[in-house]
């Protein structure tokens, strides 16, 4: 981790998006259901549902947050790629140093996230919960950096297809043992035998309680899984996949960054926004079209759900792109820059900081006086409030924790 007191120059749509994403993380999904109580409006019910992961199988906004992250990772990876292949290995050493020391210190931190000690220091190793969302972002950076530095484009793109392709033929055709009878092994050792010899092509591949990804984490994966389920959200073999999540933005911030002429009238910069638009919507119907043979689902992260969580990516970043660095309406992003300048560790802090507890003691008793309907949303707005205003601290000031 480390504090730097300037900026590089970047895309200020980048650092905009990225608040925008981190916001709804932060307290901002409960101002849909404080708006319901407060004008009774039936329509903000649907938002609200928006706000809330998929049960299984399905789609929401809140699906596209973590995703999007990634990709965003990707886009600044692909806005400045470095080859390092081609230089002398004292010259590369001090950024694979860092590489290595960024992905360890997200696992290290996604484990305090989740609070994955569990029983209290000195921790007990089977308690621990090493998956964890900064793990996979890290991952995911670490694996799209190391191909960015030393392949080419064309090679990256063909590693980000043959991920994607391969990641769904596993979850469709790789037969593994029937996890009913294989959770039971300990238990009752007779049932051994049977496991494995009953494989999947006879039970669904795509259940909460049966499929590959599970059984990979059962393996591989050490410590507890997430709230004890059969397949972890951020397990071993969903990471994978992560990995192309990642990639697309790296091509997108070689796009952007790559000089266009003006064509049909339009300039550069627009034919760059609608070209994006098209690219999203065409993945976006890929990644439909997919979800009838393979289900878009976060937990397993399926192939489906890469195309589209990165067509709902690319589209939100083409239209913040067109808004703050093409038109040049800066004045009301500055809101989620502030945000997005230090996504990670606030996002670490709200799950170290009791960030409800703070803004009740600060402000509780201010919106304990208005009336019973506009309590919740006030609530909702003093967390964001807090929260922002702690942000906005380090902003000026020109801190910024980099990891």
């Amino acid at each position: 981790m480390s504090t730097k007191t300037a900026l590089k120059p970047r895309l200020m749509s980048l650092d905009a998006l990225r608040g925008f994403d981190m916001f709804w993380i932060l307290g901002g999904e409960g101002l849909f259901a404080g708006l319901f109580i407060l004008t009774g409006w039936a329509g903000w019910n649907w938002f609200d549902g928006q706000m809330h992961h998929s049960q299984w199988h399905g789609f929401t906004f809140y699906d596209v947050i973590f995703p999007l992250f990634i990709f965003l990772s990707g886009v600044a990876l692909g806005l400045s790629p470095k080859r390092l292949d081609k230089l002398p290995m004292q010259q590369r050493l001090p950024l694979y140093r860092h590489a290595i020391k960024r992905l360890g210190l997200l696992i290290f931190l996604g484990v305090l996230y989740n609070h994955g000690w569990g029983v209290g220091m000195p921790a007990d190793p089977d308690s621990v919960c090493y998956a964890s969302v900064l793990a996979r972002i890290g991952f995911a950076w670490f694996i799209g950096a190391m191909l960015v530095w030393h392949t080419s484009l064309r090679t990256q793109i063909i590693v980000a297809i043959s991920l994607l392709i391969g990641y769904g033929l596993i979850q469709l055709y790789l037969p593994y043992p029937d996890l009913t009878l294989y959770s039971g092994l300990v238990q009752n050792p007779e049932l051994a035998q049977a496991a494995v010899n009953q494989t999947s092509q006879t039970f669904a591949r795509f259940s909460a309680e049966n499929s590959i990804n599970a059984y990979v984490d059962s393996i591989l994966l050490p410590g507890s899984a997430y709230q004890n389920r059969a397949v972890d959200p951020e397990g071993v073999l969903s990471t994978l996949p992560a990995v192309v999540n990642g990639l697309i933005g790296v091509f997108v911030g070689h796009y952007i960054v790559k000089a266009k002429p003006p064509l049909w009238g339009l300039r550069g910069e627009w034919l760059k926004v609608l070209s994006m638009v098209i690219i999203g919507a065409a993945l976006l119907s890929l990644g439909w079209l997919l979800d009838l043979i393979i289900p878009v689902n976060k937990d397993l992260w399926t192939s489906s759900f890469v195309l589209v969580t990165s067509g709902w990516s690319i589209i939100l970043l083409a239209i913040f792109y067109a808004i703050i660095d093409v038109l040049k309406w800066h004045k009301w992003a500055f809101v989620f820059v502030v945000i997005g300048t230090n996504a990670i560790i606030i996002y670490i802090a709200s799950s170290l900081v009791n960030w409800q507890y703070l803004a009740n003691s600060l402000l509780g008793g201010f919106i304990r006086a208005t009336s019973a309907d506009w309590q919740p949303l006030l609530f909702v707005l003093s967390l964001l409030t807090v929260q922002w205003l702690i942000l906005l601290w380090l902003y000026q000031r020109k801190i910024f924790i980099r990891i």
